[in-house]
């Protein structure tokens, strides 16, 4: 079912991290037999959401990552409370009241068992969806292929999402839990450019970037102050951009930001602290398509961490819950 890997320009440098994709028995074309339109049924839900709100496509893009961190790429961060799991991945501090999109994925799902009954997972919709809101972000700045074969997890905890690294940790912290997915410092370094989309509660850098004093560039400071409670909480707690310069845009603004000091969270200004990730920043942050290029390899070498496979797992006919 597979296609042959570097067949266009732009996937060349994908190969290397599609070829260990693919032993984790992933493939790109993976339903060109089973399902030929699935992947273009996700992308036309995608580009309707991203088209009605971009925030939805920064919601996928997080959604990728707060899923495949936790139990590995299997969507379970989709799965709903239910009597015999009360308190799922959804509902762990990281996600509850701040990961949103999940109606997008309802909605290629619906249109993917229309289509093809019992064929598509919904593991793939979510890495197809983290695909599509990439390239249609970015202006097709980002653009790559994504290995399909996925099947959904059955086991959804709320306690498991304390993996996810918090907007207050430092590079170490960071990097031992990057390390922890068989994720380099470059990948941390990388993946951390998606925070040139969507939103941020003030909840998440208030205390230790406003209240406490820090590096932040003052202008950014006291217009955040403007904009947030001294003391955010539930029923008061506003978003902000997370990059105020070109906040729809997924691009390496990012990286210009962080040399700036114009960042939100301490996890953010944590790239500075070294020499060897201020590096990475600095050449990031450069208008060569380095950074795009290498955004494309770590997508889809995050969304093959922990693939289920076997009796390991299902396709979900509903990705809300369990079948």
């Amino acid at each position: 079912m597979a296609t042959a890997f570097c067949f266009k320009p732009w996937l060349l440098l994908s190969c290397g991290l599609l070829l260990a994709a693919a032993c984790h028995g992933l493939q790109v074309g993976f339903y060109q037999k089973s399902c030929p339109k699935a992947e273009a049924i996700v992308r036309a839900e995608v580009q309707k959401a991203v088209r009605r709100d971009p925030g939805l496509g920064a919601g996928l893009l997080r959604m990728l990552f707060h899923d495949c961190f936790v139990e590995g790429c299997d969507a379970s961060i989709l799965l709903d409370p239910t009597p015999a799991s009360p308190r799922p991945e959804k509902k762990g501090p990281p996600n509850d009241a701040s990961q949103r999109s999940y109606e997008v994925i309802d909605a290629a799902k619906k249109a993917l068992e229309k289509a093809c009954p019992g064929v598509v997972s919904c593991a793939d919709a979510v890495a197809f969806a983290a695909r599509d809101a990439s390239d249609l972000l970015s202006g097709s700045r980002v653009r790559f292929a994504m290995p399909g074969g996925r099947l959904d997890g059955r086991r959804s905890q709320e306690s498991q999402t304390n993996v996810l690294p918090p907007p207050f940790a430092g590079l170490d912290t960071l990097a031992a839990r990057f390390a922890a997915k068989g994720m380099s410092v470059e990948d941390l370094v990388v993946l951390s450019g998606a925070h040139s989309v969507g939103r941020s509660h003030c909840s998440s850098f208030v205390f230790e970037r406003l209240a406490k004093g820090s590096d932040m560039e003052a202008n950014l400071a006291n217009q955040l102050k403007g904009q947030c409670p001294a003391s955010p909480g539930v029923g008061n707690d506003p978003a902000v951009a997370e990059d105020a310069v070109t906040p729809n845009v997924l691009d390496n603004q990012y990286y210009k930001n962080l040399l700036d000091r114009k960042v939100l969270f301490a996890s953010d200004a944590a790239l500075m602290s070294s020499a060897q990730t201020a590096k990475m920043v600095s050449d990031f942050a450069k208008p060569d398509g380095t950074w795009e290029r290498k955004f494309a390899a770590a997508m889809v070498k995050l969304a093959s961490i922990g693939v289920k496979s076997g009796r390991d797992g299902e396709i979900r006919k509903n990705c809300r819950l369990v079948n």
